[in-house]
Protein backbone atom coordinates (compact mmCIF):
# COMPACT_ATOMS: atom_id res chain seq x y z
CA UNK A 1 0.00 0.00 0.00
CA UNK A 2 0.89 3.36 -0.43
CA UNK A 3 2.44 5.12 2.42
CA UNK A 4 -0.73 7.87 3.33
CA UNK A 5 -3.75 5.42 3.45
CA UNK A 6 -6.92 6.44 2.02
CA UNK A 7 -9.02 5.40 5.57
CA UNK A 8 -13.24 5.39 5.79
CA UNK A 9 -14.42 5.04 9.09
CA UNK A 10 -17.56 4.61 9.52
CA UNK A 11 -19.77 6.09 12.39
CA UNK A 12 -16.99 8.11 13.33
CA UNK A 13 -18.77 10.91 14.19
CA UNK A 14 -18.67 10.64 18.01
CA UNK A 15 -16.65 7.34 20.27
CA UNK A 16 -14.49 4.88 19.03
CA UNK A 17 -14.97 5.76 15.70
CA UNK A 18 -13.76 9.42 16.29
CA UNK A 19 -11.22 8.23 18.43
CA UNK A 20 -10.12 6.13 15.51
CA UNK A 21 -10.17 9.03 13.07
CA UNK A 22 -8.06 11.20 15.03
CA UNK A 23 -5.41 8.29 15.19
CA UNK A 24 -5.70 8.23 11.80
CA UNK A 25 -5.28 12.15 10.61
CA UNK A 26 -2.27 12.36 13.37
CA UNK A 27 -0.34 9.83 11.51
CA UNK A 28 -0.71 11.32 8.09
CA UNK A 29 -3.66 9.65 6.33
CA UNK A 30 -6.41 10.81 5.20
CA UNK A 31 -9.24 10.21 6.47
CA UNK A 32 -13.14 9.66 5.38
CA UNK A 33 -15.34 10.65 8.59
CA UNK A 34 -18.55 8.68 7.71
CA UNK A 35 -21.71 9.64 9.88
CA UNK A 36 -25.70 9.51 9.91
CA UNK A 37 -27.00 12.68 11.24
CA UNK A 38 -24.68 14.47 13.66
CA UNK A 39 -23.26 16.39 11.02
CA UNK A 40 -22.25 19.09 13.64
CA UNK A 41 -19.50 16.38 15.79
CA UNK A 42 -18.47 15.07 12.16
CA UNK A 43 -17.58 18.46 11.18
CA UNK A 44 -15.95 19.59 14.56
CA UNK A 45 -14.03 16.28 14.50
CA UNK A 46 -12.86 17.16 10.77
CA UNK A 47 -11.83 20.73 11.69
CA UNK A 48 -9.71 19.38 14.12
CA UNK A 49 -7.08 17.06 11.93
CA UNK A 50 -7.69 19.30 8.92
CA UNK A 51 -5.79 22.17 11.77
CA UNK A 52 -3.53 19.82 12.62
CA UNK A 53 -1.99 19.19 8.78
CA UNK A 54 -4.02 16.36 8.04
CA UNK A 55 -6.66 15.47 5.09
CA UNK A 56 -9.93 15.01 6.29
CA UNK A 57 -13.81 14.91 4.49
CA UNK A 58 -16.53 14.43 6.26
CA UNK A 59 -19.41 12.09 4.32
CA UNK A 60 -23.46 11.67 5.46
CA UNK A 61 -24.13 8.22 4.41
CA UNK A 62 -26.90 5.51 6.35
CA UNK A 63 -24.27 2.83 5.75
CA UNK A 64 -27.19 0.04 6.06
CA UNK A 65 -28.76 1.21 3.04
CA UNK A 66 -27.35 0.31 -0.72
CA UNK A 67 -27.42 3.32 -2.79
CA UNK A 68 -25.75 5.23 -0.39
CA UNK A 69 -22.37 3.00 0.78
CA UNK A 70 -22.15 3.33 -3.53
CA UNK A 71 -22.21 6.64 -3.16
CA UNK A 72 -19.71 7.18 0.39
CA UNK A 73 -17.23 4.90 -1.73
CA UNK A 74 -17.48 7.34 -4.72
CA UNK A 75 -17.14 10.21 -2.85
CA UNK A 76 -14.00 8.84 -1.60
CA UNK A 77 -12.28 8.26 -4.96
CA UNK A 78 -13.01 11.66 -6.16
CA UNK A 79 -12.13 13.55 -3.22
CA UNK A 80 -9.25 11.42 -1.69
CA UNK A 81 -8.83 8.36 -4.09
CA UNK A 82 -9.21 4.49 -3.74
CA UNK A 83 -9.90 3.33 -0.15
CA UNK A 84 -6.72 1.53 1.35
CA UNK A 85 -8.14 1.07 4.92
CA UNK A 86 -11.66 0.49 5.93
CA UNK A 87 -12.94 0.36 10.06
CA UNK A 88 -16.69 -0.89 10.10
CA UNK A 89 -17.41 0.88 13.13
CA UNK A 90 -20.85 2.07 12.45
CA UNK A 91 -23.87 0.10 14.82
CA UNK A 92 -26.70 0.74 17.21
CA UNK A 93 -27.65 -0.28 20.59
CA UNK A 94 -31.28 -0.21 21.56
CA UNK A 95 -32.72 -0.26 25.27
CA UNK A 96 -31.94 -3.25 27.73
CA UNK A 97 -34.50 -5.87 27.22
CA UNK A 98 -34.82 -9.46 27.19
CA UNK A 99 -35.73 -11.31 24.03
CA UNK A 100 -39.36 -11.98 25.35
CA UNK A 101 -39.80 -8.48 25.09
CA UNK A 102 -38.16 -7.92 21.98
CA UNK A 103 -40.45 -6.56 18.87
CA UNK A 104 -39.76 -8.21 14.97
CA UNK A 105 -39.03 -4.78 14.34
CA UNK A 106 -36.13 -3.65 16.83
CA UNK A 107 -34.49 -7.03 16.06
CA UNK A 108 -34.42 -6.35 12.44
CA UNK A 109 -33.09 -2.69 13.03
CA UNK A 110 -30.23 -4.34 14.79
CA UNK A 111 -29.48 -6.78 12.29
CA UNK A 112 -29.92 -4.38 9.25
CA UNK A 113 -27.52 -1.58 11.07
CA UNK A 114 -25.14 -3.34 12.41
CA UNK A 115 -24.60 -6.31 10.35
CA UNK A 116 -26.30 -5.49 6.74
CA UNK A 117 -24.02 -1.77 7.07
CA UNK A 118 -20.62 -4.07 7.18
CA UNK A 119 -21.73 -6.78 3.90
CA UNK A 120 -22.00 -3.48 2.13
CA UNK A 121 -19.34 -1.62 3.01
CA UNK A 122 -17.05 -4.58 2.60
CA UNK A 123 -18.08 -5.14 -0.56
CA UNK A 124 -17.35 -1.70 -2.17
CA UNK A 125 -13.79 -1.99 -0.33
CA UNK A 126 -13.16 -5.36 -1.97
CA UNK A 127 -13.80 -3.85 -5.23
CA UNK A 128 -11.27 -1.74 -4.74
CA UNK A 129 -8.61 -2.89 -3.01
CA UNK A 130 -8.55 -6.71 -4.37
CA UNK A 131 -5.85 -7.30 -7.22
CA UNK A 132 -8.14 -9.67 -8.91
CA UNK A 133 -9.56 -6.23 -10.07
CA UNK A 134 -6.53 -3.85 -10.32
CA UNK A 135 -6.31 -2.46 -6.94
CA UNK A 136 -3.36 -2.75 -4.93
CA UNK A 137 -4.29 -4.54 -1.58
CA UNK A 138 -5.50 -3.03 1.38
CA UNK A 139 -7.04 -3.53 5.05
CA UNK A 140 -10.41 -3.85 6.39
CA UNK A 141 -10.81 -3.87 10.53
CA UNK A 142 -14.19 -4.49 12.07
CA UNK A 143 -15.57 -3.70 15.06
CA UNK A 144 -17.51 -5.94 16.60
CA UNK A 145 -17.84 -6.44 20.68
CA UNK A 146 -17.17 -8.63 24.06
CA UNK A 147 -20.85 -9.13 23.89
CA UNK A 148 -20.48 -11.90 20.64
CA UNK A 149 -18.57 -14.11 23.12
CA UNK A 150 -20.68 -13.39 26.29
CA UNK A 151 -24.19 -12.56 24.74
CA UNK A 152 -25.49 -10.33 27.03
CA UNK A 153 -28.18 -12.25 28.28
CA UNK A 154 -30.92 -9.92 29.94
CA UNK A 155 -29.75 -6.63 28.44
CA UNK A 156 -28.91 -6.92 24.60
CA UNK A 157 -28.92 -10.91 23.30
CA UNK A 158 -29.72 -9.05 19.49
CA UNK A 159 -27.20 -6.53 19.91
CA UNK A 160 -24.88 -9.20 20.54
CA UNK A 161 -26.19 -11.27 17.99
CA UNK A 162 -25.08 -8.95 15.53
CA UNK A 163 -21.96 -8.60 16.61
CA UNK A 164 -21.20 -12.47 16.23
CA UNK A 165 -22.06 -12.63 12.81
CA UNK A 166 -19.65 -9.30 12.32
CA UNK A 167 -17.16 -12.03 13.74
CA UNK A 168 -18.11 -15.15 11.14
CA UNK A 169 -18.14 -12.56 8.12
CA UNK A 170 -14.82 -11.39 9.17
CA UNK A 171 -13.60 -15.39 9.12
CA UNK A 172 -15.31 -15.90 6.45
CA UNK A 173 -13.97 -12.85 4.04
CA UNK A 174 -10.60 -12.84 5.47
CA UNK A 175 -10.14 -16.16 3.45
CA UNK A 176 -12.15 -15.16 0.44
CA UNK A 177 -9.80 -12.48 -0.27
CA UNK A 178 -6.55 -13.67 1.59
CA UNK A 179 -4.75 -14.50 -1.65
CA UNK A 180 -6.19 -10.62 -3.12
CA UNK A 181 -3.84 -8.49 -1.03
CA UNK A 182 -6.45 -7.98 1.40
CA UNK A 183 -6.11 -8.35 5.33
CA UNK A 184 -9.60 -8.79 7.31
CA UNK A 185 -9.21 -8.60 10.75
CA UNK A 186 -11.60 -7.51 13.82
CA UNK A 187 -11.65 -5.83 17.36
CA UNK A 188 -13.33 -6.52 20.04
CA UNK A 189 -14.00 -4.18 22.82
CA UNK A 190 -15.42 -4.72 26.17
CA UNK A 191 -16.66 -2.18 28.17
CA UNK A 192 -15.55 1.22 27.15
CA UNK A 193 -16.49 5.03 28.26
CA UNK A 194 -18.76 6.02 25.43
CA UNK A 195 -22.36 7.44 24.61
CA UNK A 196 -23.70 3.94 23.51
CA UNK A 197 -24.17 3.00 27.04
CA UNK A 198 -27.22 6.18 27.22
CA UNK A 199 -28.38 4.60 24.35
CA UNK A 200 -29.20 1.45 26.02
CA UNK A 201 -30.77 3.10 28.83
CA UNK A 202 -27.97 2.89 31.24
CA UNK A 203 -25.47 5.60 31.14
CA UNK A 204 -23.34 4.51 34.20
CA UNK A 205 -23.27 0.82 33.14
CA UNK A 206 -19.47 0.73 33.34
CA UNK A 207 -19.72 1.63 36.96
CA UNK A 208 -22.09 -0.71 37.98
CA UNK A 209 -20.05 -3.70 36.06
CA UNK A 210 -16.59 -2.61 36.46
CA UNK A 211 -16.19 -4.63 39.45
CA UNK A 212 -16.56 -8.02 36.84
CA UNK A 213 -13.33 -6.18 34.83
CA UNK A 214 -10.08 -8.18 35.66
CA UNK A 215 -8.52 -4.20 35.39
CA UNK A 216 -11.04 -3.02 37.34
CA UNK A 217 -11.74 -0.12 35.32
CA UNK A 218 -14.05 0.14 31.61
CA UNK A 219 -11.76 1.31 28.67
CA UNK A 220 -11.42 4.61 26.61
CA UNK A 221 -11.88 4.97 23.18
CA UNK A 222 -8.43 6.02 22.26
CA UNK A 223 -7.28 2.38 23.57
CA UNK A 224 -9.56 0.73 21.16
CA UNK A 225 -8.23 2.90 18.20
CA UNK A 226 -4.72 2.22 18.48
CA UNK A 227 -5.93 -1.54 18.33
CA UNK A 228 -8.01 -0.74 15.19
CA UNK A 229 -5.07 1.36 13.37
CA UNK A 230 -2.35 -1.58 14.60
CA UNK A 231 -4.56 -4.27 12.31
CA UNK A 232 -4.55 -1.71 9.55
CA UNK A 233 -0.85 -1.33 9.46
CA UNK A 234 1.95 -3.33 8.18
CA UNK A 235 3.01 -4.00 11.24
CA UNK A 236 0.00 -6.56 11.29
CA UNK A 237 1.28 -7.30 7.94
CA UNK A 238 0.75 -11.27 8.39
CA UNK A 239 -2.29 -11.43 10.96
CA UNK A 240 -5.46 -12.10 8.33
CA UNK A 241 -8.96 -13.40 10.06
CA UNK A 242 -7.77 -12.63 13.64
CA UNK A 243 -9.79 -10.93 16.47
CA UNK A 244 -8.38 -8.64 18.87
CA UNK A 245 -9.78 -8.18 22.03
CA UNK A 246 -9.56 -4.73 23.93
CA UNK A 247 -11.66 -6.02 26.80
CA UNK A 248 -9.72 -5.45 30.04
CA UNK A 249 -9.65 -9.40 30.60
CA UNK A 250 -13.31 -10.15 30.22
Amino acid sequence: MNSQKVAIITGAGRGIGAATALLFGRKGDAVCINYKSDVESASKLAETIIAAGGRCITVQADVSREDEVVRLFSTVDEVLGSVSVLVNNAGILKTQSRLEDMTAERINLILTQNVTSYFLCCREAVKRMSTRHGGVGGAIVNVSSGAARSGSPNEYIDYAASKGAVDTLTKGLSLEVASEGIRVNCVRPGLIHTDIHADGGEPERIQRLKNNIPVKRGGQAEEVAEAIYWLASEKSSYSTGTYLDVTGGL
